[in-house]
């Protein structure tokens, strides 16, 4: 356990309330009792169901002593995506209530039923108060915390939908021949069912020649509209669902109305637009968006989970505090690193923004930050999470499959832009710290770096690893994820049974076993357990055997971590800190079952470990699987309504087909579309019916057009009016939401500029060539020795793209070394342009006539000019200043 003293960050941050306003932004039950259990339940076999494809592939086999291997089941794409919806509505019919009585229509209804009470009297009116009774029981969950029936019929539904496409693959096959029209009706799939469906029948509703795959598909679609609700928001709801509405009705708009003839499509009836939406991998429910969460969001919002749950995250923020926080800004500056740290483990805003907030907000209050500075750094810091490599958000993985570019480029393309974005955010809360005098906290508040590194440098080691198998070996992102799941789960259990009476015994046992393994191998060519079950192979050298032998250590050490564990099961931890989320879950189980002793066991306490990070996995993918699966209707009506093209043409019309503006135009439409919506959304939006125009014109590395969108869809998360990270951090700050959100945006403005930089100069994303992967590719060794294109291609991009951000610092705080007047700020604001961005101005150059390298070097180079000699300028007055200067002058280039 932690030995140091508790901090005043600590003792001032407030988790219930973090926990609260988490709950209230995205809207999240409180569950209690048997809920609670089924939550959990679900949520553990969700994972567990990730983790064996993860491992295991679609071919669900075990491995049985004697007996060997067997197969339980082989499903295909399809299947597995149907199971892992369900899975999710599960979930979000658990975790969202279907209404707490604010939202428009419960308002309206109220207000009818309060008007019947003015008008009328007697029976209406207990008419009414019944009607108002059963559907306030049906569905009304106003303290969030009551499961309604509303949402076990959901439920129900939910398992009937996405059951059908697991148990009736075969006759879903010939469907797609013969539409779904030929499926076998509701009382031919169950029997049980054939009177109610008669007297249906009977009143002139044909469910008896209606196809359940019909019906099945249906209820499945309206099921994802309706989690979408619960989840992410009735617009959400309303733009997908008015996409539905569009597939069947827009052959009504008419080929030749002015400007909207161009949206004009063929007429397709309902069960076709039902077997495209959810019946299809290709495009709809289950198409390439679930798909990607299938195999890569999944796996890696699980390994955030187990990273957060084993008590990274916490380590991670005194680390940081620990290496700033004493400097000038110290708290500011500990939050950027904060969160940045934490956005590789959780890849969402405002998670991010909370988790960290909680402890950082009121320490940068404390040391003279206004609060809705502290709160605009902390929801700045925290989108940039989403754009952090290794994980960056499930939106990378969604850029991988849309652009064919394999993981480990992506990550390697994504490292110099958010290295710049968080150097730009840096330099800003330096400067407002040197301009306001703010110091940093008393050494004596924070823990020593190098202790604090020596006795917590294992939590490094799974982003290390996963960066390994991610870069340097170049493993799937799913393999490699699982990998480093697998050795964070016997990480912890080595951490949990580490002591200083067990280290000896653990130790000796781990070395035995592997070179036990190692044995069997080099002798046998089987592994120890296939060898005592009877298993032989073909021997093979040392080295061949260790290869073999090295993937089976971290079983190893989990086998004899959890033996130890169970010999000694009470003892200390003094290496092992888990998450508090870990602790009063142990809590909450110990009291259900009536077993308080557990509580300090440490077998208990591991178990639960792992049972809390797969639930909080499952918990926070929910959101991103229903949202997937919602927004990858929008790119199956396109394309089953031959939108595309039209859309590709009008907006290539509108724009002229000129990048700039084009770029302009999806930049724009990213942060309006993105206002309240996930980023996974926003992309998956924008790159259905703006990424063809943008590959259209060409001219640009694929991936670059990509991480363009992504990155102003992050952009939208602190953008106001509905800056929803930057709400949740003025939440914590007690601080004004809009004017927190404004500022934001500002600290954030390089991260609008920055993605216009590597549109224009795709070496500063290391790539080289455009177009698509197969003519684009991540700069080699060659390509750095090749000087006529590395300098100028490269290396001055890059630097002029950090000293652009640079200027951009005291174009918004309005200080350098001395207060600077709007002539100044406006001057630095034009450098920052001139040096990051000079692509911008492609009309000047191709009215001059200049070569394209060429003219870029020139307006770098001018802005270079520019921004030395304000910076000379401001330097001056400062130093020619009798008095009325920086009380602490430190140069913010040494920051």
């Amino acid at each position: 356990m932690s030995d140091r003293p508790p901090t005043e960050a600590e003792s001032d941050a407030l988790p219930e309330e973090a926990d609260e306003i988490v709950q209230e932004l995205e809207r999240k039950r409180s569950l209690r009792g048997w809920a609670a259990v089924a939550a959990a339940v679900i949520g553990i076999a969700f994972s567990v169901f990730q983790l064996w494809l993860a491992a295991r592939g679609f071919s669900l086999t075990l491995s049985l002593p004697v007996v060997g291997r067997v197969q339980v089941a082989a499903f295909q794409q399809l299947q597995v995506n149907a199971i892992h919806v369900t899975f999710a509505l599960l979930l979000a019919f658990l975790l969202f209530p279907p209404t707490q009585g604010e939202g428009f229509l419960a308002r309206r209804l109220s207000a009818v039923r309060a008007a019947i009470h003015d008008r009328f009297d007697g029976a209406v009116v207990r008419v009414t108060d019944a009607v108002a009774a059963a559907l306030a029981w049906f569905m009304l969950d106003d303290d969030g915390e009551r499961v309604t029936p509303a949402d076990l019929v959901c439920m129900a539904l939910a398992v009937l939908a996405g059951g059908y496409v697991v148990t009736e693959f075969d006759e879903i096959q010939r469907l797609r021949v013969f539409g779904l029209e030929s499926g076998r009706p509701i009382q031919e799939v169950f029997p049980v069912l054939h009177g109610v469906v008669d007297v249906v029948a009977a009143l002139g509703i044909p469910l008896d020649a209606t196809s359940y795959a019909f019906l099945a598909g249906v209820a499945g679609t309206l099921l994802v509209l309706e989690a979408t609700r619960r989840a992410l928001g009735f617009p959400l709801m309303v733009l997908v669902g008015s996409f539905l509405v569009y597939a069947r009705f827009g052959y009504l708009i008419p080929s030749s109305a002015p400007l909207v003839g161009v949206f004009g499509t063929t007429q397709i009836d309902w069960y076709t637009i039902v077997q495209n939406l959810w019946f299809n991998t290709e495009n709809g429910v289950f198409g390439l968006p679930v798909s990607v969460s299938v195999q890569y969001i999944y796996i890696f919002v699980l390994f955030g989970a187990f990273l957060e749950m084993s008590g990274a995250g916490r380590w991670f923020i005194d680390f940081a505090y620990s290496l700033t926080g004493s400097r000038k800004g110290g708290p500011a500056k500990a939050s950027i690193l904060a969160s940045g740290f934490m956005g590789t483990i959780s890849g969402s805003s405002i998670a991010n923004t909370v988790t960290t907030g909680a402890f950082t907000i009121p320490l940068m209050k404390r040391s003279g930050y206004r609060a809705e500075f502290a709160g605009a750094v902390e929801a700045s810091a925290s989108s940039g999470g989403q754009i952090l490599p290794p994980v960056m958000g499930a939106a990378a993985f969604l850029i991988v499959s849309y652009t064919g570019t394999p993981f480990n480029e992506v990550v390697v393309a994504a490292a110099i832009p958010a290295v710049v974005f968080f150097f730009g955010v840096w330099v800003m809360v330096h400067l407002e710290a040197s301009r306001t005098g703010i110091g940093g906290v008393d050494p004596s508040e924070l823990v020593d770096a190098i202790p604090h590194l020596r006795r917590g440098w294992f939590y490094l080691l799974p982003l290390v690893l996963l960066l390994v198998y991610l870069v340097g070996i170049r493993y799937t992102p799913a393999r490699s994820a699982w990998f480093t799941i697998v050795a964070l789960i016997a990480l912890v259990a080595l951490l949990a049974a580490y002591n200083e009476r067990t280290r000896l015994p653990l130790i000796g046992a781990i070395s035995a076993l592997f070179l036990a393994e190692m044995a069997s191998f080099a002798a046998t060519g089987v592994s120890l357990l296939g060898f005592l079950t009877g298993a032989s192979g073909t021997p093979m050298g040392l080295r061949a055997a260790f290869d073999y032998a090295a993937p089976n250590l971290g079983w190893i050490v989990t086998l004899v971590s959890v033996a130890v564990l169970l010999v000694r099961p009470r003892g200390d931890s003094p290496l092992l800190d888990y998450d508090d989320h870990v602790a009063e879950s142990a809590e909450t189980v110990a009291e259900t079952v009536g077993r308080p002793d557990l509580l300090g066991n440490r077998p208990f306490e591991y178990a639960t470990f792992l049972g809390s990070a797969m639930e909080s996995g499952a918990r926070t993918a929910t959101t991103v699987v229903v949202a997937v699966a919602a927004a990858g209707i929008i790119p199956g009506v396109v394309a089953s309504t031959g939108l595309g093209p039209n859309l590709t043409s009008l907006i290539l019309a509108v724009s002229g087909e000129s990048l700039v503006l084009l770029l302009i135009i999806t930049a724009i439409s990213s942060i309006i579309l993105g206002m309240g919506m996930p980023t996974t959304v926003t992309y998956i939006i924008l790159v259905s019916l703006l990424g063809p125009a943008i590959s259209q014109i060409g001219g640009i590395p694929i991936l670059a057009a990509h991480l363009f969108i992504l990155y102003f869809g992050v952009i939208a998360d602190i953008t106001p009016p509905v800056a929803v990270a930057a709400y949740a951090a003025s939440g914590i700050a007690k601080s004004d939401q809009f004017q927190t959100g404004v500022e934001a945006f500002t600290l954030s403005l390089n991260k609008a500029i920055v993605p216009f930089a590597f549109i224009f100069a795709p070496g500063i994303l290391l790539l080289r060539g455009t177009g698509g992967p197969a003519t684009v590719r991540t700069l080699t060794m060659a390509d750095v020795l090749d000087v006529g294109f590395f300098v100028p291609e490269v290396l001055v991009p890059v630097i002029a793209v950090f000293l652009g951000v640079y200027a951009l610092g005291p174009t918004v705080i309005g200080y350098l070394y001395s207060p600077l007047s709007r002539v100044e700020r406006a001057g630095f604001a034009v450098a920052a342009l001139w040096l990051m961005a000079p692509g911008f101005f492609g009309v000047v150059r191709d009215t001059l006539g200049v070569p394209p390298l060429a003219f870029d070097l020139a307006v770098r180079a001018l802005g270079f000019v520019v921004f030395a000699a304000l910076l000379l300028k401001n330097r001056r007055t400062r130093d020619g200043a009798s008095g009325d200067h920086d009380p602490t002058p430190d140069a913010p280039v040494d920051a």
